[in-house]
């Protein structure tokens, strides 16, 4: 029986047009630093977090896919996971398997977006306490049917219902997580919405920082500083290949910045 956890994020990897400039972008806002790892068929660059990988870097695989930031959640039995996700009426886009690392695949919820599944063969990364700095701390779907897509990952990953905050015309901002750490939150996107997407948000100390380095470094910014429910403060931004992204500071990030 494998002690792997179901539902936990656990690698989160950026697919991009410039690998080099994204490196260079990327270190300047989050503090992280790269390292490759040689064990695969080719040389895969990692994001360090000080000594912690926290994902990866990677050019993209193909013209058919957009450059973008991908999540992977752990499943102790893909298998069965992916037969969950197409009964359910998702769909699965390409599997594949690395030696000593695992078995992935990505998968597509009913309303189009994307996400990655991982049934690591050794210990699984990521943990479940609290995000420490430069780490991924919330992971936001934007869709077109929230409670749809609540009922989809729900079932596949079974992560537990949390808050439900009335957002008025947009609908519910359904928080999940998994026991009793918060992982991320699901709701309507505006009309406007290019489409449909998870948006992932690292922890940073200071986010109006964050902000400056991301505007110096030619990134921009989509929304905020702003704060939340909570205190916590987030902004919204886009690096300069297009790819969204978002930063988050907790309430006490913030007290000890202040």
């Amino acid at each position: 029986m494998s002690d792997t956890p179901l539902g936990r994020f656990s690698w989160h990897e950026l697919m991009t047009t410039n690998v080099d400039a994204a490196r260079d972008f990327y270190t300047k806002i989050t503090g992280w630093g790269t390292s490759m790892w040689d064990g695969g068929e080719k040389p895969y660059e990692m994001w360090m977090n000080g000594e912690m990988p926290v994902g990866g870097l990677m050019d993209l695989p193909s013209a058919d896919v957009p450059p973008c930031w991908l999540a992977y959640i752990s499943t102790p039995d893909r298998d069965e996971t992916l037969k969950k996700v197409k009964d359910l009426g998702g769909a699965v886009h390409g599997e594949m398997a690395v030696p000593e690392v695992g078995r992935f695949a990505v998968i597509a919820d009913p309303q189009g977006g994307v996400i990655a599944v991982l049934e690591p063969e050794g210990d699984t990364p990521g943990h479940d306490g609290p995000p420490e700095l430069g780490q991924f701390s919330w992971h936001e779907l934007a869709t077109t049917d929230a409670d749809a897509a609540w009922a989809f990952y729900s079932e596949v990953f079974g992560w537990e219902a949390a808050e439900r905050m009335d957002m008025g015309d947009m609908g519910f901002y359904q928080t999940f997580g998994r026991g009793a750490r918060p992982l991320g939150g699901i709701f309507n996107g505006p009309p406007e919405m290019p489409a449909v997407g998870w948006l992932l948000y690292v922890r940073v100390e200071d986010v109006n920082a964050a902000v400056e380095s991301v505007k110096a470094a030619g990134g921009r910014i989509l929304n905020g500083p702003m704060e939340v429910p909570g205190g916590d403060v987030i902004a919204q931004c886009m690096d300069p290949q297009g790819v969204a992204f978002a930063v988050h500071a907790t309430a006490r990030d913030e007290d000890e910045e202040a």
